[in-house]
């Protein structure tokens, strides 16, 4: 397949009001790409989108606000950007939310608020946009997976759950949708600097103890710059990788989990205490 080719294309990107989601909209801008941006928060939506539309004139950026843990509003979202936007040539499925918690911690309606966003939101998008990005050959498709779509730390049920879900969801869509010459990349950030750990929820069964040294220890290894982590995406992208790991945080936990799949969870805990 050819390289992706991002100048006279058309965008979407979920999640883009902040994190890696804007530093993508902006590197996007950056090789020409036409900008559709969708995010819960409207504020800093408008504030990236017309920070955008400031420094590229030439290129065209609509927002759609949409609150991706509300199913309905998902779907109409999803009808609204295959009616509006058939010339989509990228998708990209970034939106998250984190829980953190055991399994035993947090309770059903809190583990089906964080698989409706990283699962259900992916899949509805995806199949609403779809037969554009099938229209086009040459279009690419890229999932936002997880350092916990590779491994399953205690503490982090619901999330592992959900980006393994998106892992194998895009692997199976790689492999469905080379004949129709659209590439597919699944990305597992590391430890990118976004806001995923301060705009972490708690599991209701969670003791105040806990919740404020777990996420202190959390946004210790959240080091990466968002816009390197979105350069090396788009280059992924560009390069029609079928997987993309971001950031040394990433590497080292998948190449630990591959050669130790039985024991990887002592030793990255063992160095988790150590750092």
């Amino acid at each position: 397949m050819r390289p992706y080719t991002f100048a006279g294309g058309t965008a979407v990107v979920t999640g883009a009001a902040g994190g890696i989601g804007a530093a993508l909209a902006r590197g996007l801008a950056r090789r020409g790409s036409s900008l559709v941006l969708l995010d819960r928060d409207a504020a800093g939506l408008e504030a990236v989108a017309g920070a955008i539309r400031a420094a590229h004139p030439s290129v065209s950026v609509t927002t759609h606000v949409v609150d991706l843990a509300d199913p309905a509003a998902t779907r109409a979202a999803g009808e609204t950007l295959r009616e509006r936007h058939p010339e989509t040539t990228l998708l990209v499925n970034n939106a998250g939310v984190a829980l953190a918690g055991r399994f035993d911690q947090v309770t059903a309606e809190e583990f089906d608020w964080l698989l409706q966003v990283n699962l259900h939101a992916v899949v509805t998008l995806t199949r609403a946009l779809l037969p554009a990005l099938k229209a086009h050959p040459g279009s690419h498709l890229v999932t936002v997976s997880s350092l916990f779509g590779l491994i399953a730390p205690a503490g982090q049920s619901a999330y592992a759950t959900s980006k393994f879900a998106v892992r194998g969801f895009t692997e199976a869509l790689r492999h469905e949708l080379a004949a129709d010459g659209v590439g597919v990349t699944s990305v597992h950030p590391g430890g990118i600097r976004t806001r995923i750990a301060a705009d972490a929820r708690i599991g209701s069964g969670v003791p105040a103890a806990e919740t404020e040294a777990g996420r202190r220890d959390f946004e210790r290894l959240l080091t990466m710059d968002p816009a390197k982590a979105a350069e090396v995406v788009l280059r992924a992208v560009e390069r029609r990788r079928p997987r993309q790991l971001v950031g040394w945080s990433a590497v080292v936990p998948d190449l630990l989990a591959r050669l130790l799949p039985g024991a990887h969870g002592r030793l990255l805990a063992a160095l988790g205490r150590r750092r």
